[in-house]
């Protein structure tokens, strides 16, 4: 329409200036008023065009100063942005799914697809509202039921787009603007992971929440909670907090070996140790003393408890954390992994109706947990089961569980003599420290009880002798003992990314091993292509126990009773035929349930 009007114009303006050129003499006459109203002469001249009265415009058009320009600049700017979100969406996912092993392929596949198709159609509808909404729903559909998928996955404190997700979310940037919503206390909290921490009273009975509440509003409340948080997502059983000259190192043991991880500057490494001792009802001006304490964290999915210990170090406290974590107890003795025959022997073991059972090996071996797996083994409602522990580690129903207070006085062998009169079937004892707790051990097993406890000892046989240390009678000894556990914890090699490889014939040769039955072994991967979700690149996941059982037969005790040497002994047990802890670990590597490497590492 533009055009026809300016047309309309040009031919006016033509008729116009002709109508001019021959009325001009007549008009020259009556020149008066109307020349004020006449249009003003073109100064173009005769047979020439006059000039467009509408200026062309290159680009958007006449509305817009950037001439020459096709593109909305300000569209195009939300455009791009938009496109760095989906760009990092996009390597979100990959990485989320890997982890969570949901399908990697599939969902990276239908974000880069419906992305690139929802940028192409951006582009190439007229409309831009119109193509932006697609884009909306060719985006936002495949990531809306990824998420959905994950969600199900994790538990509730890692879901991701949830109101509580979205509302800790807003307040961190917010935060990290300088606008603080709610206090502090609520920030911190929102800021970090869904922790809740619980911590002991003052004298040793019970939780006190109020010391939860006093460290809420510390320095250093935020790291701590990371670092729980942390140490409990990787299956980390220890976390030792070491004071260096400029800052405070963290380590981490997962599956029994340190990793060493993110430390802390030297100010926020004592505020999160002071939060741990405020929470250990332990005194938080002692720097050299030694101390212990613990306390409980309560996540969304479980709650654990921490056992502390401090150290004055020469630059600093040194504390490190045990960690037991309550839905990793073991249920039954078939979970430990170990041998149909082995499992059978030992189940039978426990349920007699009397005796010792002892289990050895060094601090971290599992030789509570392989105690609490045999516990369990037995009826509670038609037993009446007594434990005595320094610290309850792990919390059975039924039972009735006892914590020893070294502070107050109160030892392992007070407290056996106690519980002897309180009518039990079954006594488990946390550990044999002294040679009056072995003595009452030995006695209640000779009266009729069935005991459980543990002793440090590398194997079998020095566990018996170091009984004997303890001025235990070898003929007491020998009416009590049922069987003898010696055991060590190997880690199991990532079945995801483990590789096999041919053994040496050599090693085979010393090992007892055909060569003709023995295909290959299997290692942790040498040089990886790619991280393994599973393990995260460790090429272990999980630990089982390596044994040795040693039972006692007539044959046995009577060599006990005459005082027999250590090698008489040994020859009596192969020929019942039992095996020995490498033997045992033997089986295990050519299963391929963990490495030559790693038994060699454990079982010396």
């Amino acid at each position: 329409m533009k055009s026809i009007w300016a047309y309309l114009l040009i031919l006016l303006s033509v008729v116009l200036s002709s109508a001019e050129l021959h009325a001009q003499p007549v008009a020259e006459e009556g020149r008066g008023d109307e020349q004020t109203t006449r249009a003003p002469a073109n100064t173009a001249s005769v047979g020439q065009y006059p000039p467009v009265p509408i200026r062309f415009f290159r680009g958007n058009g006449p509305q817009t100063s950037s001439q020459g320009f096709y593109f909305n600049f300000w569209k195009m700017l939300f455009v791009c942005l938009l496109f760095l979100l989906w760009a990092k969406t996009s390597y979100w996912v990959d990485e989320d799914s890997r982890g969570l092993k949901c399908n990697t392929e599939f969902w990276s596949s239908l974000i880069l697809v419906a992305g690139v198709l929802g940028f192409l159609l951006v582009f190439c509808m007229p409309n831009f509202i119109v193509g932006f909404l697609l884009l909306g729903a060719a985006y936002g559909a495949p990531l809306g039921f990824y998420i959905q998928e994950r969600n199900g996955k994790v538990p509730a404190s890692s879901r991701v787009m949830t109101p509580d997700h979205i509302k800790k979310m807003t307040i961190r940037y917010l935060a990290g603007m300088g606008i603080r919503i709610g206090g502090k206390t609520t920030q911190e909290a929102a800021m970090g992971p869904d922790i809740r921490f619980i911590g002991k009273s003052s004298t040793g009975r019970g939780d006190d929440p109020a010391s939860s509440r006093r460290v809420e509003n510390s320095r250093g409340f935020l790291a701590a909670k990371e670092l729980i948080y942390d140490a409990t997502m990787r299956r980390a059983t220890d976390v030792h907090l070491e004071p260096k000259e400029d800052e405070y190192g963290v380590r981490l043991r997962i599956d029994g070996v340190m990793y060493p991880t993110e430390g802390f500057d030297r100010s926020i490494g004592e505020a999160v140790l002071n939060i741990f001792k405020v929470l250990g009802a332990m005194d938080i001006t002692e720097k050299r003393r030694p101390q212990d304490g613990s306390f409980r964290a309560i996540m969304p999915d479980r709650e654990i408890d921490f056992r502390l210990a401090s150290q004055g170090t020469r630059h600093g406290e040194k504390m490190s954390l045990r960690i037991l974590d309550q839905t990793n107890s073991i249920a039954s003795l078939s979970e430990l992994g170990l041998r149909k025959q082995l499992v059978d022997k030992m189940c039978s073991i426990v349920k007699q109706p009397h005796g010792l059972f002892l289990c050895c090996g060094p601090t971290g071996a599992g030789k509570s947990t392989t105690l609490y797996a045999a516990l369990h083994e037995i009826d509670p409602y038609q037993r009446n089961i007594i434990t005595i522990e320094d610290p309850v580690e792990y919390r059975i129903d039924n039972v009735s569980q006892i914590e020893i207070n070294q502070k107050a006085g109160q030892t392992f062998a007070e407290s056996l003599r106690s519980i002897l009169r309180q009518d039990p079937d079954v006594v488990m004892i946390g550990e044999i420290r002294d040679a009056e707790t072995a003595r009452i051990a030995c006695q209640a097993a000779n009266t009729g009880h069935m005991v459980f406890s543990t002793v440090h000892a590398n194997d079998t046989f020095t566990a018996l002798y170091r009984l004997i240390d303890l001025e235990v009678e070898p003929f007491m000894l020998a009416s009590s003992l049922s069987a003898l556990l010696a055991q060590r914890l190997a880690r199991r090699l990532c079945p995801d990314c483990k590789e096999a490889y041919q053994p040496n014939p050599e090693f085979l040769k010393k090992a007892n091993l055909p060569p003709e039955k023995v295909k290959c072994f299997y290692r942790q991967p040498k040089s990886p292509e790619l991280v393994c979700p599973t393990c995260s690149g460790l090429g272990y996941y999980g630990r089982i126990s390596v044994v040795e059982l040693l039972e006692f037969n007539e044959r046995m005790r009577d060599m006990i009773r005459d005082a027999a040497n250590m090698s008489q002994l040994k020859a009596q047990a192969r020929k019942n035929g039992m095996l020995y802890m490498k033997e045992e670990g033997l089986r295990l590597v050519v299963k391929g349930v963990t490495s030559i490497d790693e038994l060699l590492r454990v079982v010396k």
